[in-house]
């Protein structure tokens, strides 16, 4: 079961993917938070009849060197739901719709440190494709996640023709319906918006990414480089927008796990 069993039982019961590395991190999740995203899943599921969310692409923009990425998305989920599909070990595959190969491909994770921080080793691969010819390129990944704060960054460990890979994201709360039930009050806090909205609020999510990457020599040379740099580009924006529609399939599905 997952952390979030609201939001986890969907993927469960739809995909059949038994989510046994997240066990121990399951039993440490308190009733009152279960109680919050059972409330925040049917509160989503309700609204998803009458309003559906959407969840607009994310936003690039891009450095020139070692290729800095900044990007901006939401997501029509609960902060812990959105970092829970971001950092979940069992994730889903995910295929391309045009080609329908799998572009990320998760092969093993080893924990390496579990207190304070949840640091570990993933090995992944992620598709390519050059003139006609494609094939998978392995990752190593070291990732930090703060589920505190919400926050994780990750680097390279091994990673063909890469010198730097690396990045940081954090997940924040978006109080949807503040101006509709808060009226003229504007929520710091959760508490604060329960308070406003009657307990009847959703809460979304804002996530935001920095990523920064360079090739080794020659690969940092152009025409090369030109086309490493589009790929990564074009993967990136690719597999998030990938999470959101899992996460819109998840907001119109979730149900009550028994």
């Amino acid at each position: 079961m997952s952390v979030f069993p609201v939001f986890g039982s969907w993927i469960n019961q739809n995909m059949q993917q038994p989510l046994k590395a997240e066990s121990k991190r399951s039993e440490n999740v308190n009733s009152k938070d279960r109680d919050e995203m059972e409330k925040q899943g049917k509160l989503w599921r309700d609204a998803e009849k009458k309003h559906p969310w959407y969840d607009a692409p994310a936003k690039v923009t891009t450095e020139e060197g070692v290729c800095h990425m900044n990007i901006e998305l939401t997501m029509g989920l609960p902060p812990e739901a959105t970092y829970e599909l971001f950092t979940n070990p069992n994730n889903l595959p995910l295929f391309s719709d045009k080609s329908w190969r799998q572009l990320l491909k998760n092969n093993s994770r080893k924990v390496l440190e579990e207190e304070p921080r949840h640091i570990a080793r993933l090995e992944k691969e992620v598709a390519w494709d050059f003139l006609g010819f494609y094939g998978a390129l392995p990752i190593t990944l070291i990732v930090d996640e703060n589920k505190k704060d919400l926050t994780a960054s990750y680097r390279i460990g091994k990673m063909r023709f890469m010198k730097v890979f690396e990045g940081v994201y954090k997940v924040e709360p978006i109080y949807v319906d503040q101006e509709r039930l808060c009226k003229n009050i504007e929520p710091k806090s959760r508490e604060e918006y329960e308070r406003c909205s009657g307990g009847q609020g959703k809460i979304a999510s804002k996530v935001t990414m920095e990523q920064h990457f360079q090739p080794y020599f020659p690969f940092n040379l152009p025409p090369v480089s030109w086309y490493i740099r589009g790929t990564i580009i074009q993967t990136t924006k690719t597999l998030l927008k990938m999470l959101q529609d899992m996460g819109a399939k998840m907001r119109a599905s979730v149900k009550r796990p028994h």
